[in-house]
């Protein structure tokens, strides 16, 4: 079965986020948990953690199919020491607010260079900031999302996500998010059916499916190869619509949350009705 949502606002608090979901006919949805554009939060209350634990189960909205995203501040493979102690933190925190929630999974961008360290040194800040963080927690995976390649970002290459992974030490507690968006925008050619079979199957050659956790489904501002991080609406950018027509109907993506971040928001309950039409009998 596909769960499929968007990544919609907790305004207000945590607990509007699957009242918002519901408004949409989602079975899967995104959040952030603190304002992702600051550093420091003040503590989820008592009052909001329960309240969004009763609206998720009075809409049922399972844990297995929210996929919160952490702060765009935050660069676990950051080569300046003051501020990775500072994304470490505030990742640990956001693992933190996870748990409080009941919640099994934490997407996040893996890091950037910044053109001051190696790419590999930088994978390897990233996955010694992940050991740091799941060792001072229970129960939350920590969800790998591949990037567009942008600026100094790494992530963009299914070998990047792969050496992280090999060198987290509890397996159990990582995993990945593919975003449709930066898959093409990084290079990767799914638009012909040929094309589609190969790409998965060097992902799961490199990564393994065992490892996906979620997927971000969005369509392509830019073109293939251009490194270049714009999401458009479903069918309406460069990937087009026959990509979906394959993606959903592709059991590999059974069971996890898939999760629209896709620009117009006014048209997101119009998108999941038509992506779930598109699913053969």
């Amino acid at each position: 079965m596909k769960y499929i949502g968007a990544h919609v606002s907790a305004s207000g608090g945590v607990e509007n986020a699957p009242l918002n979901a519901a408004e949409i006919n989602a079975n899967a949805f995104a959040l952030f948990t603190k304002n992702q554009m600051q550093w420091k939060a003040a503590p989820l209350s008592a009052k909001s953690i329960e309240a969004f634990k009763e609206n998720c189960a009075a809409n049922n909205l399972l844990p297995d199919y929210i996929l919160p995203h952490d702060s765009y501040l935050i660069n676990l493979g950051q080569p300046e020491e003051d501020t990775l102690e500072k994304s470490r933190a505030a990742f640990l925190d956001e693992m933190q607010r996870c748990e409080q929630l009941g919640l099994k999974l934490l997407n996040f961008h893996p890091g950037s260079h910044l053109g001051k360290i190696t790419e590999e040194e930088c994978l390897n800040l990233i996955a010694e900031s992940i050991n740091i963080t799941l060792n001072k927690t229970h129960g939350v995976t920590a969800v790998i999302e591949n990037t567009a390649g942008q600026g100094t970002n790494l992530g963009f290459k299914f070998e990047h996500l792969a050496y992280i992974i090999d060198k987290v030490e509890d397996k159990s507690r990582v995993g990945v998010c593919i975003d449709t968006c930066h898959t093409f925008a990084s290079g990767y050619d799914f638009l012909t059916p040929e094309g589609y079979d190969q790409v998965f199957a060097d992902f799961e050659n490199i990564v393994g499916f065992k490892y996906l956790k979620g997927i971000h489904l969005n369509d392509s501002k830019k073109a293939l190869a251009t490194r270049v991080d714009r999401h458009d609406s479903i069918g309406k950018g460069f990937i087009g619509i026959e990509f979906f027509k394959r993606f959903m109907n592709d059991s590999r993506f059974d069971n996890m949350p898939i999760i629209l971040e896709t620009p117009d928001e006014t048209i997101w309950d119009e998108e999941i009705e038509m992506l779930r039409k598109m699913i053969k009998k």
